[in-house]
């Protein structure tokens, strides 16, 4: 069963989904408004990947200089970054284009290290939504992403559910969509990813550990779009959640 992590009166709280918003554990029902949501699982070391779809390549070829066959292009992000649904991302005054990017995150349930791709699903423990911002104005060498352009407070949205492995039979099938206002900007699926899920956890296991809460954040389809203060993005994976987050003004962080 999808579940959630949330503050609500002074306390943390583990929820499940309900008709009228969501569940305590305790049998309390609230409406989403009422909580503040976390992301959905404690998280451990955040792995991201960069044009690991094959359209959102070529949507962006004019600026880059990778090839098809280069290894694939990962990251780190520190814990700062993240935020959960229905939160709000600072938008900095300077950037010119700043875009969300819908992505399946990948959440590891057991430690490993040197998996072999066909072993390498029973690692996994579920998946939930992730929106991962990036300012272009700060990219540098092509596209390669730096620290300002994808750590950033704030721009890392998760949840609202993690979704346990078992109750998705095929991730490398969901549909993706972003909504920026009620508008859809963004369509596509996780079929379509360069490096598909095995072949990731094979990747990355051949050279770090990945242990349990760890989350690999695996790459946006074509269609992102410059979004501003005050705009609502909802990114949405068929089957695994709708995540709400609202972009907001370097003011309202005392900037």
């Amino acid at each position: 069963m999808k579940s959630a992590r949330v503050a609500y009166a002074g306390a943390l709280h583990e929820a499940v989904p309900h008709p009228q918003g969501l569940q305590l554990r305790d049998g309390r029902v609230l409406t989403e408004e009422s909580v503040v949501w976390l992301p959905p699982f404690n998280v451990g070391t955040i792995i991201a990947l960069g044009l690991n779809y094959s359209d959102h390549v070529k949507e962006l070829s004019k600026e880059l200089t990778v090839r098809s066959d280069d290894e694939p292009l990962a990251f780190l992000k520190g814990p700062g970054a993240l935020i959960g649904h229905r939160g709000f991302t600072r938008r900095p005054r300077d950037a010119s284009f700043m875009h969300y990017e819908c992505e399946l995150a990948v959440v590891i349930g057991q430690v490993a290290r040197n998996v072999s791709r066909k072993d390498a699903m029973q690692y996994v423990a579920g998946y939930t939504v992730c929106n991962d911002y990036a300012v272009r104005d700060y990219l540098e060498n092509w596209y390669r992403p730096n620290m300002r352009v994808k750590n950033r407070d704030t721009c890392t949205v998760l949840g609202p559910w993690f979704v346990p492995a078992a109750d998705v039979p095929d991730p490398q099938a969901l549909a993706l969509s972003t909504t920026v206002n009620g508008r859809i900007t963004q369509q596509g699926s996780t079929a379509n990813m360069v490096n598909d899920i095995p072949s990731l956890i094979e990747y990355l296991s051949s050279f770090m550990t990945l242990n349990p809460g760890d989350v690999i954040l695996t790459g946006t389809p074509e269609g992102v779009v410059n979004v501003q203060a005050g705009d609502e993005v909802v990114c949405e994976i068929e089957g695994i959640g709708r995540l709400v987050n609202t972009l907001v003004d370097d003011e309202v962080f005392g900037c």
